[in-house]
């Protein structure tokens, strides 16, 4: 079985958002999580990007390690 690595680029096309090193670290710095707060439940998501998200963590899929990172860099 082939796996695929994806990575936070790959990640912000997927969610819809525009995946330049610029506007990633503007995402970044301007979207914050709550330590206690899941990251498909933040508030910013729309309700395609939440599910999505929260899809990929439940059937822990390949993109669950870079949608980790990015629940790291947002806290």
């Amino acid at each position: 079985m082939h796996q695929i690595n994806h990575d936070l680029p790959s990640l912000f096309a997927q969610l819809g958002l525009d995946n330049s090193e610029q506007s990633m670290r503007n995402f970044i710095e301007h979207h914050k999580l709550a330590p206690d707060l899941a990251i498909e439940r933040a508030p910013f998501w729309d309700t395609a990007q939440a599910a999505f998200l929260a899809e990929q963590l439940k059937a822990d899929a390949d993109w669950c390690e870079v949608i980790d990172e990015l629940s790291v860099l947002l806290r």
